[in-house]
């Protein structure tokens, strides 16, 4: 461990600001060089601002209130949490990599905008490498020479991403049937030998469920018909007329026999997944949430019966999404199995696109990548850790290139600063159906045929983008590319410090067992540790929640009150019924000592009965925790303070009220 606390020390400012010197010069040097910049451009110019105005009364008292208020925005955040420190165990945040904050710092100086190349000439091009490299991380082409090539951009956060992998499939799981239309409206034949379906006679639900690729080969093969820029113009007006986009869900239903289509997510998804179908008007309704197991991972076998299910019905299903690394426990949805569905699916003649939301858990995938891109196998990651990975987390992550979209967030594990998460698509070509140009920003006199990612905000769902966000991703991932041996090893670190923690906490419930359950709940996935805690003898999970908030009050942020009072700072989450099957949730209940009977999914006596199990999470992400201080591990006292806030509370006997 000492050598991880050596390689990790360049990259943070650290808990106590160890390296202040060294990010003090840097940005020192950086903002001198910005100014010098600033007056090398036209030197031969008189400066607007003189001297004789710097010396006058008003000019003084506006820096002096420039100033008060500084100090008074830096006193008021002296009450900030501690992300940074390792006793911060909470949620999914941490320190900030030093490259990445001087990398935003100094180009928050240039501003550029990276809604185009014109508004962003540098930073554009940097936030498409940063696409490559997520791309190439997850196991997508992309060399341009080779079809499909990937792409990727940085997004204002993960919840953005997510919206924006609907808003692609939705455009390219409705084109085929709008291309047809325009097809028969035209006359124009697109062969038949060449992709084995005549589009002018398929059905609207056969069109639906082409792959993605298969839709796009379609919208080449029919433009490659045309005689000319003119004639391509006319089909790909005459397909606009005839799109979801142009017609709106409610006329555009009114015209086909197709049903309106659902998307399935597992029960731990994010709350933005309710967002996302909300905004793109598919109704929350048609967001169908698929039962978790007992590891708290996606049942592929209730998948399989719900789409069974669909099919029967005719009911199209535009997405299937799984999770790497749900927000509250960290667990691994399987990726593959997931793909294998599809497999299974495309044979009876439905299709569905696959997105994974990875914004916790994608970064880890960089501890399965060597530095020329291959995988590593098992037995090789297996060596520097415990119990990581299991065999179904390993096929995960090594089946990510099948998928056709990924969420990441680079303000979570990249330990980049907040604003910042990404968006990669397998398949680049998608993008050429959301494009949407404005007179001011784009050029409205380029041929259609010109596909400029460089253009961004043509093809993304927000306008405005902060190129220095761009920069913080670009430098970080140059001082550490993302590969085993680089920012694997960041990755490592958090995934070995939880494997200490998990078994000290083992320990700890060995220790205690007379007096409390501490129980996990379920294994660990990756580096995120639940735990659930009761007094021996207490059936009741009402009162077992009574204590566990009991215990969790000495561990909350509290805003009234100082945070260096705080020995530790964590977080909390709830298990909840609705999202486990019988089995699973008469287990927890067993392993806690609770009766089952009152954990329900819908409550008739709240002084018996609870909907979910409060249990205390723990995010272990911060590069400090397994540093030694009086002799412990961060670790370590946090497991010596548990133990002393569980006996303190079974004692006090608040929570039997």
């Amino acid at each position: 461990m000492k050598k991880t606390g050596e390689f990790l020390s360049p990259y943070f400012l650290g808990a106590y600001g160890e390296n202040n010197d060294v990010l003090e010069k840097f940005v020192v040097e950086f903002m001198r060089d910005h100014v010098f910049w600033r007056r090398n451009f036209h030197p031969e110019d008189t400066p607007p601002i003189t001297p004789q105005m710097q010396n006058q009364p008003k000019y003084r008292d506006a820096i002096a209130r420039m100033q008060f208020e500084l100090h008074q925005l830096t006193a008021r955040l002296k009450r900030s949490v501690p992300f940074f420190n390792p006793r911060y165990v909470g949620h999914m945040v941490s320190e900030t990599l030093m490259p990445a904050l001087i990398a935003q710092q100094v180009a928050t100086l240039y501003n550029p905008n990276n809604v185009s190349v014109d508004a962003a000439t540098v930073t554009i091009d940097m936030e498409l490498e940063v696409g490559r490299q997520f791309a190439r991380m997850f196991g997508f082409n992309t060399d341009e020479s080779q079809s499909p090539c990937a792409w990727g951009h940085l997004t204002s956060g993960g919840s953005s991403a997510n919206y924006e992998s609907l808003w692609n499939f939705r455009a390219v799981k409705f084109f085929g049937i709008a291309l047809a239309r325009a097809c028969r409206e035209l006359q124009l034949a697109v062969p038949v030998e060449e992709f084995g379906i005549d589009i002018a006679a398929a059905s609207d639900w056969q069109l639906f469920n082409l792959p993605i690729d298969r839709q796009l080969e379609l919208r080449s093969a029919a433009l490659a018909q045309m005689a000319d820029g003119r004639a391509r113009r006319q089909l790909l007006d005459t397909v606009d007329r005839y799109r979801i986009e142009t017609l709106g869900p409610v006329e555009f239903f009114q015209h086909t026999d197709l049903k309106p289509p659902v998307i399935l997510a597992p029960a731990s998804a994010h709350y933005s997944w309710s967002k996302a179908v909300k905004i793109l008007g598919f109704g929350s309704q048609r967001l169908l949430k698929v039962p978790m197991n007992a590891r708290m991972r996606m049942d592929i076998s209730a998948l399989e019966q719900q789409l069974a299910e669909l099919h029967a019905e005719q009911r199209p299903v535009l997405a299937v999404i799984g999770v790497l690394g749900t927000t509250e426990f960290g667990t691994i949805d399987p990726v593959d199995e997931i793909v294998a569905v599809r497999e299974r699916c495309r044979a009876q003649g439905t299709d569905f696109c696959i997105h994974i939301d990875a914004a916790w858990g994608g970064y880890l995938a960089a501890i399965f990548r060597d530095e020329q891109g291959g995988v590593v196998p098992r037995e090789q990651v297996r060596k520097h850790f415990r119990y990581f990975p299991s065999e179904s987390v390993y096929r995960s992550f090594t089946a990510l290139g099948e998928v056709d979209s990924i969420t990441i967030d680079p303000h979570k594990m990249g330990y980049l600063p907040y604003g910042t998460g990404g968006f990669v698509c397998r398949n680049r070509d998608v993008a050429e159906l959301l494009t949407q140009k404005a007179a001011y920003v784009f050029d409205e006199n380029s041929d259609e045929s010109d596909f400029d990612l460089r253009n961004i905000g043509q093809y993304v769902l927000e306008g405005s983008k902060p190129g220095a966000n761009a920069a913080a991703a670009y430098v970080a991932h140059r001082v550490l590319p993302l590969d085993a041996e680089r920012f694997g090893r960041v990755m490592g670190h958090t995934i070995q410090a939880s494997e200490y923690l998990h078994d000290h906490l083992l320990e700890l419930a060995e220790e205690l067992k007379d007096q409390v359950s501490l129980v996990l709940p379920f294994e660990p996935d990756t580096n995120l540790i639940c735990i659930g805690v009761n007094p021996r003898g207490n059936r009741s999970p009402v009162r077992q929640n009574a204590f566990t908030r009991r215990v969790f009050d000495h561990l909350k942020v509290e805003p009234d009150k100082p945070i260096q009072a705080k020995e530790f700072v964590g977080s909390f989450t709830s298990v909840f019924r609705r999202n486990l099957d019988d089995e699973a949730a008469q287990r927890l209940a067993d392993k806690l000592g609770l009766d089952a009977e009152a954990f329900c999914t819908s409550v008739s006596d709240p002084q018996q009965q609870v909907e979910g199990m409060f249990v205390l999470r723990h995010t272990i992400m911060n590069p400090w925790v397994m540093a030694s201080s009086g002799g412990q591990t961060y670790l370590e006292k946090y497991c010596d303070y548990l133990r002393k806030i569980l006996l303190q509370e079974l004692q006090d006997g608040h929570w039997r009220v």
